[in-house]
């Protein structure tokens, strides 16, 4: 019986589409056809998919243009297939390859050329396929990524504005902590809308702001004579600032509601020193609520890029760089390593002392990365709870560490009962 794949090299308008019958031992003969590339066409796709009897699809990831391609066959193809009769293991398989993977010979680059260079690379495993999640977990992606980038914005626009104040001689952020913390912003706020004595925007400041009554009125001298200009600058900066803290809370609720069927696994990967609820459910959109598609701790580690790499030639090992791997990953384990190393009492504080002195700063860092992301594959996949055995461990700091959780988690409209006080127990070794 043949056992035929197609493959689709994508483009932003038409789609070059090869299928063949690997299963024998001459070459393979493959058939060509055209699409384009919209909702008609791509249904068009589909059905003549099936009518070939394509047992396996796989299609380039070039930019942003293969995802309704996948899309439509992930619903128009792949259920059918799965269920037709003599659908064998891999039936309705989609690939998708990494496009350096599938790269040919300068100036011999052909549309259906590079179809047919897919299908024959697969079925040699030469090509580097990537992990392509179901449509619910690609949602949440969209949603965490996309805060990534609001507040990504939120720091641009923070320079901005110092950099705008600087050059108007308000010389506020040199005695404030945050330039955006409540006492700042009511002072920005009333010098936007026209305030000029120096004196009325210093009684502002929140009594607990160590900064004097004097100093911020020689801060905010420079007010009297304030150009106009500036101050709707300023006010443009405020309301810009002001709308994306409110897109980010937005997709805070927004992201709570997504996960909120797994709220139990956002509650046990909070409990990792160094991760909270935020970073907890950027991991989960990632990953997996269970991290089904990893079958071991070591598969996530290299997925991850977490892992120590190897660079061997001669039976000696030249570098142990980490590899490439998922960035948005990479990013977050670095910020909650670097969290984790800062956490007293914990053990990866213990991990990052003992390292530092040989390692350094950022293979100390590394190490401890490597050692949460064979940690988050324990919690979700065997579903165990975080035990801290840190020597310094007490009572008091995992009580505060449970109400600041609780609290984090009742802020986004997850239901918490408070954990009844239990006996003190002896301390983990």
């Amino acid at each position: 019986m043949p056992y035929r794949i197609a493959g689709i090299d994508v483009h932003k308008k038409i789609l070059a589409v090869v299928v063949s019958n690997v299963e024998i031992e001459s070459e393979y003969q493959f058939e060509r056809r055209m699409f384009g590339s919209n909702p008609e066409q791509l249904r068009s796709l589909a059905a003549w998919l099936l009518e070939q009897e394509a047992e396996e699809v796989v299609m380039e990831s070039t930019a942003q243009y293969w995802k309704p391609v996948w899309g439509a066959l992930e619903r128009y193809w792949k259920p059918i297939c799965e269920k037709r009769e003599g659908a064998r293991r891999k039936s309705g398989t989609l690939h998708l390859a990494q496009a350096l993977s599938n790269r040919g010979r300068r100036g011999r680059k052909r549309d259906f050329v590079d179809a047919e260079r897919l299908v024959k690379r697969l079925v040699a495993r030469e090509l580097v396929l990537s992990f392509v999640p179901d449509p619910e977990q690609r949602l949440w992606r969209t949603v965490t990524r996309k805060k990534y980038q609001l507040r990504c914005d939120r720091v641009r626009l923070q320079n901005q504005l110092e950099s705008l104040l600087e050059e108007a001689h308000i010389k506020l952020s040199s005695l404030v902590t945050d330039l955006l913390g409540v006492s700042a912003r009511r002072m920005l706020k009333a010098l936007a809308d026209g305030e000029t004595n120096p004196a009325a925007l210093a009684t502002l400041a929140d009594e607990r702001l160590r900064a004097t009554p004097e100093q911020l009125c020689d801060a905010l001298g420079a007010c009297t004579e304030l150009n106009p200009v500036y101050r709707r600058l300023l006010k443009m900066a405020l309301e810009e600032l002001r709308l994306i803290d409110e897109q980010i809370a937005q997709l805070d609720q927004e992201m709570a509601n997504l996960l909120r069927p797994h709220q139990d696994a956002v509650e046990r990967l909070a409990e990792v020193p160094g991760l909270g609820v935020d970073s907890a459910q950027q991991i989960i959109a990632e990953v997996g609520p269970t991290a089904e598609t990893f079958p071991s701790a070591k598969c996530l580690s290299s997925w991850v890029g977490a892992c120590p790499g190897d660079e061997e030639s001669a039976g000696v090992n030249y570098s142990h760089r980490s590899p490439k791997g998922n960035r948005h990953m990479r990013r977050l384990l670095n910020q909650t390593a670097n969290a984790a190393a800062r956490t007293k009492g914990s053990i990866f504080e213990i991990v990052y002392r003992r390292s530092v002195p040989r390692l350094g700063h950022n293979q100390a860092i590394g190490a401890i990365a490597h050692r949460q992301c064979r940690l988050i594959w324990l919690i979700l996949h065997q579903r165990v709870r975080y035990e801290e055995r840190g020597p310094a461990v007490t009572k008091q700091s995992r009580q505060k560490r449970t109400a600041r959780m609780i609290r984090q988690l009742r802020s986004l409209g997850y239901r918490i009962e408070a954990p009844n006080p239990q006996p003190s127990q002896a301390q983990a070794q």
